[in-house]
């Protein structure tokens, strides 16, 4: 064994033998060994003068401790050496507490301890092990989470750049779109400027037949005062006369005068939605333009832009069986309903039309734009559209806007119809083999469009569906079937 340097053996001298750390304030017994007072202090407690030295057991009095400043100087001395050799070392830093190398790593403290705390009671029962095993251990640790920590690093990184690169893609996108709108809206503009001006142009021709038609009017009407005038001059010359010569051709003057008829002049109604018979074929049909125009402008606006006014959302409608009459055979997914020529036994619930081949579909909007679509197979008499919730299930039911149904379909009489109270005929050159319905809830609005030209059907004026629930709704006719399209 190697023999103890003097530094060392300075430092065991600098120790007090009962805490056996670095003396503090020491003091001197009897006996002449030293103690901290603290220490010293806490041995003796209980007795009153006479007490024995801790380290020899001799009897001292406990009055007659001495401070031992040349001890503490030594001890200044002892402390400052321990640093200056661990230094010299190369030593991994000195314990604050004890001035010694922090040669020991306390597991359960997680902090580098020196051999005295080591054998001190705070770390008595701890796992202690080399500091530089404990670094090596803890070295080898870190550079695993370091390794984790750089590859989600370049994951991030990689992200970032993804994450930009579709940044700019989607603002060349919105970029698109933006100029797209513009130029879709300026479309529109000059659109409608053009339909101004059209409309402008057909009014001044009306105008044009109102001054006429007034003129005339007012021509007729003098030349009957005219004659009247006349005719009440004769007349009151006639009765001036004398009585002989009053009474010849009496009775040819009075047949005159009643066969005179006033002629009514024509009436010139400012309404303009119910032209009168006096206006000219053309000026009726001019009217009826107007009122078509006014009918169908948001069809022509969506037809110009190239999708539904408001954005219609396109919805997936399937059929209700517990409303289907039993002569209709609804398929598997119950997007078809065909007629079928047995009547089926199916329960009779309050639901279900029992006189009029229909059936429902199962959703139901009471807000909101919706469209859908409807293929038209082989057969006749079918409608296509949009009931209320409490539309008429048993019984025979009204086809109209009174009986609570917006529809068009093939009707008797081998025509296409808008089911409106005067059963509207729609002047298609073909019936469309699919239509399209477009609900709008918020306006109260039924839109009919031919799904594939994209021409419009009939238009149900906002206003005319009330606020309510409101389903789809189909009328199977005989022989034929009708399919929702996904």
């Amino acid at each position: 064994m190697a023999a103890e340097s003097p530094v060392e053996s300075l430092q065991k001298e600098a120790r007090c033998p009962v805490c056996l750390e670095y003396f503090t304030e020491p003091v001197t017994l009897e006996c002449g060994h030293n103690f901290c007072r603290a220490c010293v202090s806490q041995c003796w407690e209980g007795s009153d003068t006479a007490a024995s030295c801790p380290q020899c057991r001799e009897t001292v009095q406990q009055g007659n401790l001495r401070p031992n400043r040349q001890l503490a100087n030594m001890v200044e001395i002892a402390k400052r050496l321990s640093l200056q050799v661990a230094k010299g070392r190369g030593g991994d830093g000195m314990c604050g507490k004890h001035q010694e190398a922090l040669k020991l790593f306390c597991e359960e403290d997680q902090s580098p301890i020196c051999v005295v705390c080591d054998r001190s009671r705070a770390h008595r029962a701890h796992r202690v092990v080399p500091i530089h095993e404990a670094a090596q251990e803890y070295k080898e640790k870190i550079q695993t989470q370091l390794k984790t920590l750089k590859e989600e690093r370049e994951k991030l990184l990689g992200l970032k750049v993804t994450g930009e690169g579709k940044s700019q893609e989607y603002l060349k996108q919105t970029q698109t779109e933006r100029q797209k709108i513009v130029s879709e809206f300026h479309a529109l503009r000059q659109f409608l400027k053009e339909q101004e001006r059209l409309l402008l142009a057909q009014l001044e021709k009306l105008d044009e037949e109102i001054v006429r038609i007034q003129n005339e009017n007012v021509s007729k009407l003098s030349e009957e005062i005219s004659h009247l005038s006349e005719l009440i001059s004769e007349m009151e010359g006639k009765c001036q006369k004398p009585v002989s010569e009053f009474l010849q051709d009496v009775r040819s003057t009075l047949r005159r005068c009643k066969k005179r008829k006033l002629q009514q002049p024509e009436e010139i109604s400012p309404e303009l939605e119910e032209p009168v018979s006096g206006f000219s074929q053309k000026t009726i049909e001019l009217l009826e333009a107007l009122r078509k125009f006014k009918d169908t402008l948001p069809s022509a606006l969506e037809r110009k832009r190239g999708e539904p006014l408001g954005a219609h959302r396109q919805v997936d409608v399937t059929l209700d069986p517990d409303t289907a009459h039993p002569n209709l055979v609804l398929s598997e997914d119950r997007k078809c309903a065909t007629w079928g020529d047995t009547r089926q036994r199916l329960p009779k619930n309050p639901e279900r039309f029992d006189t009029e081949r229909c059936v429902l579909g199962c959703e139901g909007f009471t807000s909101g734009r919706h469209c859908w679509e409807v293929e038209v197979g082989p057969g006749q008499y079918w409608a296509v559209g949009v009931a209320r919730e409490s539309v008429r299930r048993k019984g025979g039911i009204s086809r109209s806007p009174e009986g609570g149904i917006w529809a068009v379909g093939w009707c008797l009489g081998d025509q296409f119809r808008a089911f409106t109270s005067l059963m509207t005929p729609l002047p298609l050159s073909r019936v469309p083999s699919r239509i399209r319905v477009c609900l709008d809830c918020d306006r109260g609005q039924v839109t009919f469009i031919g799904a594939g030209d994209e021409a419009p059907i009939f238009t149900f004026p906002p206003g005319s569906v009330p606020g309510e629930r409101i389903r789809p709704w189909l009328c199977v006719g005989y022989r034929s079937r009708l399919c929702l399209c996904p």
